[in-house]
């Protein structure tokens, strides 16, 4: 299955082994809870997933790469206790606190959330030393003498055999004893996930015109050679940075990441192609209207590629405003819920204080998003301004609500032009393309991104773009009649073959 599938499947089972009965005992009890194994390829988002789950289902997470570590951090140091048996001293070997399980204790300290998932990395990669124990514990649930505390959930993950040399194969026995799901690579549901991490549009658009270079595992003359998801998401950073620095990107740097050198070389030149059509069609300019005709008409006459690129482009653009109109409307949303209180109150002081406290709560329990923290701490300091506004003025309790209203309004209006400005460049983008004469192909291409990109979604749901809808209905359609003709031809097949039989 791929890893959004995978990610549903996990989920449930954690919110299955968390459920509690009417006593407060977890229904299924412990020793039923069986671990989670999820095995496949390496770099295909399996952490990102479980950071993911964790934040989705409040609870905590604890994640250890196995690889790093010794017999003795992950069991414990072993040490000789005294003890009687019938009425005899013996000396009893018992081991130390495992730095596994004391992390685990040490995160219900420091969150205060008593449950969570306990995250084993390349569990089948361990040491021929630490091998027993990693069985003891999916078996078990213990490291050494110490168990995982009640309320945690295990899940590991594991590479195949044909990704890793060192890989180690479990016994029918440990089989058994988990709860094993597969996974692959799958760029559809990959771009999902690349738009609300806003993944370089370069990348994007490369990879949209050559899926098959997406994930790739090759043995050559020199070795082992590879692309994967998380070689493309560290690349992206990589680029974002080098654009604000001024810098470039050559096919020596990019192999540094994807380490597959016909891939490196493939998408170095591509990434000049980019930049080129950035500056040959100025995409500023058509997101405000303004079409240079020279450009129209080298779009018109150039390769499928050029004229996909530039829509790829088109949508990274977008893209970007679409995640801005997000980020504005869950700031104004959060600021206008604790205005809400502060009028009921009419204590500005108390209303910041508590804001300020449910953040520090979500971000100490690691409840929040890079994006969600953000934005967290864009309302707080908001509403200390707000607050050192009306102090200053020596405003009083009537005066200083209207004062933070007005204020406030000002936020409103600014998500309200950010929108309006959104919905224009759209509008542009698709008078552009029409104009160019790029309603095929191209055309189904820009739906189906707008379709893909979470912001654009969350956009589209609220704010009504008359072509946009235009072109869904009949892209909708186009599909339904291909489904249809389809089937009517499975039917064909059938009939067909039962006159043969009768023959």
């Amino acid at each position: 299955m791929n890893i959004k599938r995978a990610k549903i499947e996990i989920k449930n089972a954690i919110e299955a082994y968390l459920q509690k009965d009417d006593f407060g005992e977890y229904t299924i009890p412990a020793i039923r809870q069986r671990p989670i194994l999820l095995m496949g390829p390496p770099g295909i988002g399996k952490t990102q997933i479980m950071e993911q789950i964790a934040r989705e289902c409040e609870i905590s997470l604890v994640a250890y790469t196995i690889t790093h570590h010794t017999r003795q951090s992950a069991v414990g140091l072993p040490f000789i206790e005294k003890k009687c048996y019938g009425g005899r001293e013996y000396s009893v070997t018992e081991y130390t606190m495992s730095e596994i399980i004391a992390s685990v204790y040490e995160k219900i300290e420091e969150t205060g959330v008593k449950e969570g998932i306990l995250f084993i990395d390349e569990i089948n990669c361990v040491s021929e030393t630490l091998a027993p124990a990693m069985l003891q514990f999916l078996q078990c649930k213990t490291f050494g003498n110490q168990k995982v505390p009640e309320g945690w959930i295990i899940v590991a993950a594991g590479n195949p055999p044909e990704y890793n040399k060192s890989v180690r194969d479990f016994d029918i026995v440990t089989l058994d004893r988990i709860k094993k799901i597969e996974v692959e690579e799958n760029y559809d549901v990959w771009k999902e996930y690349a738009y609300r991490a806003q993944i370089h549009p370069a990348i994007r658009s490369y990879l949209e015109l050559k899926k098959e270079n997406f994930y790739k595992m090759e043995t050559s003359v020199d070795g082992r050679e590879f692309a994967t998801a998380r070689g493309w998401e560290d690349l992206s950073e990589l680029l974002k940075a080098y654009e604000v620095l001024g810098k470039k990107a050559d096919r020596e740097v990019v192999h540094q990441y994807i380490q597959h050198w016909r891939i490196a070389k493939d998408f170095a030149v591509y990434l000049e192609l980019f930049e080129k059509y950035k500056k040959d069609y100025g995409l500023e300019h058509i997101l405000e209207g303004h079409f240079d005709r020279a450009s129209m008409e080298q779009l018109k006459t150039a390769s499928f590629d050029e004229r996909l690129s530039v829509v790829g482009m088109l949508m990274g653009k977008l893209s970007g405003l679409f995640k801005d109109c997000y980020r504005a409307d869950k700031y104004v949303t959060m600021l206008y819920e604790a205005l809400k209180r502060y009028k009921k109150s009419g204590q500005l002081d108390l209303v910041c204080r508590e804001v300020s406290e449910e953040y520090e709560r979500l971000r100490k329990a690691e409840r929040l998003s890079k994006e969600e923290d953000h934005i967290w701490k864009k309302v707080v300091s908001r509403l200390s301004e707000y607050q050192f506004m009306t102090v200053r003025d020596h405003l009083g309790k009537e005066e200083g609500f209207a004062a933070v209203k007005e204020a406030f309004e000002q936020e409103v209006d600014g998500r309200q032009q950010l929108f309006d400005r959104t919905g224009s460049a759209l509008d542009h983008t698709f008078d552009f393309l029409e104009e160019t004469g790029l309603t095929g192909q191209e055309m189904v291409a820009f739906i189906a991104e707008l379709n893909t990109d979470y912001y654009s979604i969350q956009y589209l749901k609220e704010n009504d773009c008359d072509k946009y809808y235009m072109y869904n209905k009949r892209l909708l359609f186009d599909e339904q009649q291909e489904k249809i003709l389809g089937q009517l031809e499975d039917v064909e097949k059938k009939l067909s073959g039962m006159e043969l039989l009768k023959e």
